[in-house]
C-alpha cells in the first residue's frame, strides 16, 4: 500500500507531468473503485487545467483552473501513469484522462480499493472530503510536546496510535515499524506510557525517515510504483520491517498483528 513518501514522490512526479495542461477528454472503463467513477464523466471536466498536484495524507490532490479538485488515493494497489496513447490499455486500468499534449494519465487498480474524485475546496483550502484528519507529520504543528499531548490517556499499543489519522496522518505500516526501531521503543507498549522524551524522539525519527524515504523515492514492498514506472529504492534501507534478524544485536525478530497490520520488533532492542 502506497504510504506517506510514495505518495509525496507521485504527487512531485504528477505536478511536473500536469501543471499547465488541459483536459481533453475523461473515458471510464470500471465504473467503481471504492467509491464510483461514473461522476468524472459528467463533472465537467474537459477544457478545464491542471495548476497545480500536492499531496494530503496519502492522497494526490489535483487543483483544477474552477477551484475544484480531483483526488487520487492509491488503496492496496493503485498506479497512475501518464504516458502515450499508443501504449495499449492494460487489463485494469479504469480511467483515461487525456490531455492537451496527447499523453494520458491512466489509473490502475487491480484490488480496486483505490480512489478518484472530483470534490470541491472546503474552508481549509483543502478539498472537502479531507477535512477532519490530523496534523501532517513533517509541519511544525507535529511536535514532540503536540505528540506527548495527544498520548494522554490513550492506552493503544504505541504503533497503531502513530498510524491513528486522526492524530497525525500518513504513517503507515512501514515507516511505523521503522521509526519505533531506531527509537527503541516497542511497538506493543501503551501510548500513554510514552515518556516527553520518547515523544520528541519519535517525531525526530519520524520525519528523519520519511524525508529520506521520498529521497529514494518510496519503498516498494510490492504493487507499488511511480508515474514513470519506476520502483521506490528505500526498500534498500529499510532496518526491521521484514526481516527476520535484528541488525543490531542479531537477535530473532518478532511479528505482532496490531490494528490489522505486522509489526515487525526486536524483543531485546526495543522495550
Amino acid at each position: 500500500m502506497p504510504e506517506l513518501p510514495e505518495a509525496e514522490s507521485i504527487s512531485r512526479a504528477l505536478d511536473k507531468a500536469l501543471k499547465g495542461r488541459t483536459i481533453r477528454q475523461v473515458e471510464v472503463f470500471f465504473p467503481r473503485l471504492r467509491t464510483s467513477l461514473e461522476p468524472l464523466k459528467t463533472a465537467g471536466l474537459e477544457g478545464l487545467k491542471f495548476v497545480s498536484v500536492k499531496r494530503r495524507a496519502r492522497y494526490s490532490v489535483c487543483e483544477l483552473s474552477d477551484g475544484r479538485f480531483l483526488v487520487m488515493h492509491y488503496g492496496m494497489s493503485g498506479v497512475v501513469r501518464v504516458e502515450s496513447k499508443d501504449i495499449p490499455r492494460r487489463k485494469h486500468e479504469h480511467l483515461f484522462i487525456t490531455l492537451d499534449n496527447g499523453l494520458i494519465v491512466k489509473f490502475e487498480d487491480p484490488r480496486r480499493f483505490g480512489m478518484v474524485e472530483v470534490q470541491e475546496k472546503g474552508p481549509d483550502g483543502w478539498p472537502k472530503g479531507l477535512q477532519g484528519i490530523g496534523v501532517e507529520p513533517l509541519d511544525k504543528a507535529f511536535s514532540g510536546k503536540f505528540l506527548f499531548a495527544a498520548s494522554r490517556g490513550k492506552k493503544k499499543p504505541v504503533k497503531e496510535f502513530i498510524m491513528d489519522n486522526a492524530v497525525v496522518t500518513g504513517i503507515g505500516n512501514i515507516y511505523a515499524a521503522e521509526t519505533l526501531f531506531a527509537c527503541k521503543v516497542s511497538p506493543l507498549r501503551k501510548a500513554c506510557d510514552l515518556s516527553e522524551e520518547e515523544c520528541e524522539r519519535i517525531v525526530k525519527e519520524v520525519k528523519r525517515i520519511l524525508k529520506l524515504a521520498i529521497k529514494w523515492g518510496g519503498t516498494t514492498v510490492s504493487d507499488y510504483k511511480n508515474v514513470d514506472g519506476s520502483e521506490g529504492k528505500f526498500v534498500q534501507k529499510l532496518r526491521i520491517y521484514g526481516k527476520n534478524v535484528c541488525p543490531v544485536c542479531k537477535a530473532k525478530v518478532e511479528k505482532a498483528v496490531l490494528g490489522g497490520r505486522t509489526s515487525w520488533y526486536c524483543p531485546a532492542c526495543q522495550c
